[in-house]
């Protein structure tokens, strides 16, 4: 969700956030790492198994077997009996950025946080810290070099150019170009639509992911069916849906007065969008699910990032922000005219419940278009309204769990779908022999409770009539590499503490 594209990505310069130090976390990868007694949600979308000894050799599942079956247990194996543990694939967050200049966060913040909450693979749909930087970064995280998810580098379309693209040749040649500094795909806004035709054109050819996030100033002439003819991979948030689905009239109803500058504007807008589009089973919503469908689109809502505009008060008092989340962060968050993302200047109940509204039917689309087929993936877009890194993606599961999918498809979605959105599949996404060893491990069992997965836990009343903590990701394993979540969840306070420390703050600031 950043602001540089207003004008033209490649004409803003780009102030990459601090990389992350060499890796200092982390036991492994072992010869022989088996995880005994565990329970497997293998991201399929099957039922729960166990229990079963899972067995990991180097950087790969090797075995799962039955405790019946255990073999003698060689002196080279490193052996964790974690009798009642359920076992995930690692998360796969397809819009992860790697936080921003304008959020000043370092990259290990951002990391750790993802790696606590099991996240081991991200999309970074931008890479807004410059390309070059997002592909060292992807690099070392891939030799395992720093303590971090798999990086999957997708371009701001525009991304280092002096001057805007005026020619399908140009934008051909910078796709050639991004391909060659390492980049696996492109983002996009919208744009002039032969140019950007171009480059759809150019990145299908070369197998190169394309994501789009319609924007208004583009959406009249290029909406979700217009991208999705020229081979869209991954459509972003809600944007051009609606307008693809509007059937009486062609252009959003924007007041008279309406800027796309004017950021309350522009979202309490976005807020009555939905009511505009086709309403369900009628034949224009049926066939733009028909044909997003046959085209093979996957959809990344991003549910959570929106949140606040429903309810702003309880995003922005979630229980984690004191010990979580930086200062300069909710600095970033506090209401601004300048800041992106942090538009509600005098945010009411109004707002709230049209957003309330338009939640209920984009939710209902999303779920009808998983009920006929449709891939529908996991993304928090963290950084901005609140959202911050980890905590947004968790919240993400429980807004798909909330749109209507069993919790077997959401950790479908956040797992196996991920990975085939990134044609990563046969690598990671489930829980498999012979796939990477991206694992998370969790003391409780996450479909009964989706909150379990928060990095912080669940608060329970037990029968002594007292309020303990459960849950929360006990290990993320990348790689063979097994991280304790718990003690990186740790490095993260203990980075917000000093930084408040340097400010001369305790707390931080509540408005």
């Amino acid at each position: 969700m950043c602001a540089a594209w207003l004008l033209f990505a490649g004409t803003v310069s780009q102030a990459a956030i601090e990389a992350a130090p060499p890796r200092g976390e982390g036991a492994g990868p072992f010869q022989r790492l088996i995880l005994q007694n565990v329970v497997v949600i293998n991201g399929t979308g099957a039922p729960a198994f166990g229990p079963v000894d899972l067995v990991v050799e180097g950087d790969r599942i090797a075995a799962l077997r039955s405790p019946d079956a255990r073999q003698t247990v060689s002196t080279d194996s490193e052996v964790r009996d974690l009798s009642g543990h359920y076992v995930l694939p690692g998360l796969i967050d397809l819009h992860g950025h790697i936080g921003g200049d304008e959020q000043g966060v370092p990259a290990e913040y951002v990391y750790k946080l993802w790696l606590a909450h099991g996240i081991t693979a991200v999309r970074d749909p931008g890479c807004g810290n410059g390309i070059d930087w997002c592909v060292s970064e992807q690099k070392r995280s891939a030799a395992n070099q720093i303590t971090a998810p798999r990086i999957y580098p997708y371009v701001f379309f525009g991304q280092g150019r002096e001057q805007p693209m005026t020619t399908p040749k140009q934008a051909r040649e910078w796709v050639a170009e991004m391909q060659q500094r390492g980049a696996v795909g492109m983002k996009c806004f919208g744009y002039r639509p032969d140019v950007l035709q171009a480059a759809f054109d150019e990145l299908g050819k070369r197998g190169m992911g394309i994501a789009c996030h319609h924007a208004q100033l583009d959406v009249a002439r290029v909406n979700a069916l217009t991208t999705a003819r020229w081979g869209l991979t991954t459509l972003e948030h809600w944007y051009g849906l609606p307008e693809a689905l509007f059937d009486d009239r062609q252009v959003q109803a924007y007041p008279a007065d309406y800027n796309y500058y004017d950021e309350q504007q522009r979202f309490t807008e976005a807020g009555r969008l939905w009511a505009q589009a086709a309403e369900r089973g009628t034949e224009r919503y049926e066939a733009v699910i028909k044909e997003l469908l046959e085209r093979g689109v996957t959809l990344d809502p991003t549910f959570n990032i929106y949140a606040a505009s429903r309810d702003v008060m309880r995003e922005r008092q979630a229980e984690w922000h004191q010990r979580y989340t930086l200062p300069q962060l909710w600095a970033f968050f506090k209401p601004s005219k300048i800041s992106h993302g942090s538009y509600f200047f005098d945010w009411g109940l109004e707002q709230e419940l049209a957003w309330r509204d338009n939640y209920r039917r984009w939710m209902a689309f999303v779920d009808d278009y998983k009920n006929r087929g449709g891939r529908v993936t996991v993304g928090s877009d963290s950084g901005y309204i609140y959202k911050v890194y980890g905590f947004g993606t968790i919240h993400e599961l429980e807004m798909l769990r909330e749109a209507g999918f069993h919790p077997l498809e959401v950790i479908r979605a956040a797992t196996l779908h991920g990975a085939e959105a990134l044609g990563a599949q046969t690598e990671i996404g489930s829980i498999e022999i012979g796939k990477k060893a991206d694992l998370l491990v969790i003391g409780e069992n996450p479909l009964a409770n989706l909150k379990l997965l928060y990095a912080t836990g669940h608060p329970r009343l037990r029968e002594d009539g007292e309020i303990e903590r459960v849950g929360g990701v006990r290990y993320t394993i990348k790689d063979g590499i097994v991280y304790d979540a718990k003690a990186l969840l740790a490095d993260v306070e203990a980075m917000v503490t000093a930084a408040k420390r340097e400010r001369g703050i305790e707390q931080l600031p509540q408005y």
